[in-house]
């Protein structure tokens, strides 16, 4: 399984999301790819003011904003 997440440089709230996200893979299988905001107009204009955005490989927004590690979890469980 992929996520993807959305992301900026120099973004607090996007570090300790991810953190959150990495420290899911000790559980679970999943590949992160990282997505830059800035790299593209199409997740610029989607994701500005909610990143961090986690979704998983069928565009289905797992978490935004505040990452909860639980809830996170719960949304990953459903799909492996």
């Amino acid at each position: 399984m992929k996520l993807y997440f959305y992301t900026k440089t120099g973004c607090p709230l996007c570090d300790k999301g991810l953190d959150v996200t990495k420290g899911l893979q000790e559980k679970y299988s999943f590949e992160i790819i990282e997505r830059d905001i800035y790299s593209n107009d199409e997740w610029l204009e989607l994701y500005q003011i909610r990143i961090p955005v986690v979704e998983d490989e069928n565009g289905n927004v797992l978490e935004e904003g505040i990452i909860s590690s639980s809830s996170l979890e719960n949304k990953i469980n459903e799909r492996v």
